[in-house]
Parts: structure tokens; C-alpha cells; sequence
């Protein structure tokens, strides 16, 4: 007998806004038109942001300021393939956004970012990113 491992990931048709709105600002941090400075990368994240890297690293949100920093200091031509979006809502204005990344080299990664909707629009909670395949 075989043990379906994977969950069926498929978002509610009531969250289908929530979910276009998010899948436009994925993969975080990789998305110009949201923002290429600190401070617009502040704007986009909680004050207690944090993430945990494919290293299984956790990242504090001045370490990843920081490295935007250094990142945008050069011309970014990256080729990122992003998929299978899923949304669900955890709380009033709150969501879990999951998608895979395939980038350069057939790094595979899965992702999952917590978004939460404000008054001055969309932010950043938490990010994380776990290695399916490496290159």
C-alpha cells in the first residue's frame, strides 16, 4: 500500500485576490518594482522580521537589510522561475504564501513567506527557504 506524502495545496477560491496580490511580490527581495533600498525593504518588512536561510540559518532582519545593501550595490540579472503558489489564511489579515524557486544552475528550493496585510500595505513577517535540490 502506498502513503501519499504530499498535501493537496490548493488555495480556496475565496483567497484567489489575496493570492495574485502576493505571487506578484514573490520571490521577496527579487522583485525591482517593489523596492531596491533599505529603506523600501524596511517598508516591506515587519520590525521583527526574521527568516531562516536553505542553510537552515536563522537570519535577523539588520543581517538581511545588510545584505540587500551589498546586493543592489551591482546591477542584479537574475533568472528565477518561481511556481505552485499556494495561500492560506492564519489570522485576519495574515497569510502563508508557498511557491518552489528554481534558480540558476537547478537549485531548487522551497518557500514559504508569512505576509501580513497593513494599512500602509503588505509586509513582510517571516521567510523561509529549504533546498529540494541543489546545484
Amino acid at each position: 500500500m502506498s502513503i501519499d506524502t504530499e498535501p493537496a495545496l490548493i488555495t480556496t477560491p475565496e483567497l484567489g485576490d489575496i493570492l495574485d496580490e502576493l505571487i506578484l511580490r514573490e520571490p521577496i527581495f527579487h522583485r525591482p518594482e517593489w523596492g531596491t533600498t533599505r529603506a523600501e525593504f524596511e517598508r516591506m518588512t515587519v520590525e521583527d522580521f526574521w527568516e531562516i536561510g536553505a542553510s537552515g540559518r536563522r537570519y535577523s532582519r539588520t543581517f538581511i537589510l545588510d545584505e540587500l545593501d551589498r546586493r543592489y550595490s551591482k546591477p542584479q540579472d537574475e533568472h528565477l522561475v518561481a511556481s505552485d503558489f499556494y495561500c492560506r489564511q492564519l489570522a485576519p489579515d495574515v497569510y502563508l504564501l508557498t511557491y518552489n524557486l528554481l534558480q540558476p544552475g537547478d537549485r531548487k528550493t522551497r518557500r514559504a513567506t508569512i505576509w501580513q496585510r497593513t494599512g500602509e500595505g503588505w509586509k513582510i513577517v517571516f521567510h523561509q527557504g529549504t533546498v529540494v535540490r541543489a546545484e
